[in-house]
């Protein structure tokens, strides 16, 4: 079982790791497409339809996750395939009320961002426009996202990590094609490629939902639901089964809206608040898309702690409904170990070089300076992101979820209110230093909460930390050495842009391979594994 726990979390893992490395890479041709100021109108259509998208949902893939696994270790099979015959239908329906919603609310959205009648930026109409491009994926995300929660919920992790990786690459493919088509082939404006590249999230997960359909078909006999179809099985009243949903549904929806919640709050905070302080709105957009910006790459190792949830909640479930709490012991610490050895030398290397990883992804015409000053303040924000979203799981599993909407609730009160007090005299820090302040407060409630219902050796979590910090501050030092030895030797022979990559990709491999080797070479690689295997 272990083994299968592995097995599935490094399948999502590795699938969720490499989507958000493409959803990171491709910013860097987009911003250079359509500029600073047509990032911000993609955020601004983006900010509000991941929100929806959470509505539209209800939370019920991962639900279903639970669900199913739940039943299955019950031994009743094929109350996860009515659930999935129920669902989608619900999915589809949900589909269609929140495109509308969002389709209708877009002139008022829009006022939020952007007044009526300001052309100093991007105008009202724009952001208009491109909300309402974006409400059409709305039409198709729900259902697919449905299916993955039924191949999770029944340990099928490769379908879902497949059409994860499938759906963002295709939705890339047809932001930067359409983006370059609109603006160097058909003489369009900005605001035109900017609605077509939001198209993308409706192809992307067309994409991904055929995907799943093929999969569903190829691996029905693979299903406990059609091993066992023969077996006794009284059928689940729909009212009572999307009673039990929506209890695990609803803490879902919400904890799963954690950061677009402190996204949202940041972009329809920050123009109002800066422009009050001084700035003008053309300085504000270029701020609030600098910090979108940061935000995306620190969320790459975080996509680590969001595989290693979706994995975790189902396997939890299941050792929990068995009453098999040592289990649910072995599988958090197991899970935190694993996080940390690969999460803590990223965001230690994220930060150390945040002035040439942000220059070589965003170029120079993006301000540098000031994107470099935010990424290395917004990088350690990566561990309390990952925190979270694995304390949430665990609480989630182990059928605590209201603690978990009250931990993020506290995060978020905090959060709105040091918005508002510190944007006016930290400036572009201010949201930085909320966004702290947030999250720890959520993290330092959950934690406890765990503690107090899992009883987990808190001594015996924390030890393995020892030898991973002892190598992370041995790659720091190397990652420092190196830079300082690339910037000796290189200044005054290759120009800031190309030396910025150089510098983030020597470094880079220097960091990672003294890392990889010396735990290697001492055991630690091994006595993690052994621990967790």
């Amino acid at each position: 079982m272990k083994n299968q726990f592995l097995k599935g979390t490094f399948y999502l893992t590795g699938a969720t790791f490499l989507s958000k490395i493409l959803g990171f890479i491709y910013i860097m041709p987009f911003v250079l497409i359509v500029g600073d100021s047509g990032y911000a109108l993609y955020k601004y259509a983006y900010a509000p339809y991941t929100l929806m998208l959470s509505v539209a949902t209800l939370g019920l893939p991962m639900a279903v996750s639970k669900y199913v696994a739940k039943y299955n270790s019950l031994g009743d099979y094929q109350a996860g395939r009515d659930l999935l015959n129920k669902g989608l239908k619900l999915m589809m329906g949900m589909g269609v009320l929140t495109f509308l919603a969002l389709f209708f609310l877009a002139p008022s959205l829009a006022s939020v961002v952007i007044k009526e009648g300001d052309v100093s930026g991007n105008t009202h109409e724009d952001v208009v426009y491109v909300i309402r491009l974006v409400s059409i994926a709305l039409l198709i995300i729900p259902p697919m996202s449905m299916m993955r929660g039924f191949f999770q919920g029944n340990q099928q992790m490769g379908p879902s990590a497949f059409s994860t990786v499938l759906e963002q690459i295709v939705r890339i493919l047809f932001i930067l094609a359409g983006s370059f088509a609109v603006l160097y082939i058909f003489n369009g404006t900005a605001t035109q490629a900017v609605g077509i590249s939001t198209m993308g999230a409706f192809v992307g997960g067309l994409a991904s939902l055929g995907l799943l359909v093929w999969f569903y078909v190829k691996r029905k006999d693979l299903f406990p639901a059609f091993r066992n179809k023969h077996g006794e099985h009284q059928p689940i009243e729909w009212l009572p089964m999307l009673k039990e949903l929506t209890s695990y549904a609803i803490p879902f929806v919400l904890v799963g809206l954690a950061i677009p919640l402190y996204q949202n709050i940041d972009t329809f905070t920050i123009n109002n608040l800066l422009t009050n302080a001084g700035y003008s709105l053309m300085e504000a957009e270029q701020v609030n898309a600098i910090i979108g910006l940061a935000q995306i790459l620190v969320l790459v190792p975080v996509s680590l702690a969001t595989a290693f949830s979706i994995s975790l909640i189902p396997n939890i479930t299941g050792s929990f409904s068995k009453g098999d709490m040592k289990d649910v012991t072995d599988k958090v610490k197991q899970t935190f170990i694993l996080l940390m050895f690969v999460l803590l030398p990223a965001v230690v290397g994220m930060t150390l070089l945040s002035d040439p990883i942000y220059t070589s992804i965003f170029g120079e015409n993006n301000q540098p300076e000031l994107g470099g000053r935010i990424l290395a303040w917004y990088a350690p924000m990566g561990i309390l992101f990952s925190l979270f979203s694995v304390a949430a799981a665990i609480l989630q599993g182990i059928n605590k979820q209201k603690q978990a909407i009250i931990g993020l609730g506290l995060g978020v009160v905090v959060k709105v209110i040091l918005n508002a007090l510190l944007i006016p005299h930290f400036y572009e820090l201010g949201p930085i230093i909320a966004t702290y302040a947030g999250y720890f407060v959520s993290v330092c409630y959950l934690t406890a909460v765990i503690y107090r219902n899992v009883k987990i050796p808190v001594v015996k979590l924390l030890k393995p930390l020892v030898p991973i910090g002892l190598m992370v501050v041995l790659m720091m030092v190397v990652v420092i050495a190196t830079e300082f030895l690339v910037r000796l030797a290189l200044t005054d022979v290759v120009a800031n842009y190309p030396l910025s990559f150089i510098i983030t990709g020597v470094s880079v491999l220097a960091g990672a391979g003294v890392y990889l080797v010396v735990s290697k070479q001492t055991g630690l690689i091994r006595l993690i594994v052994r621990r967790n295997g």
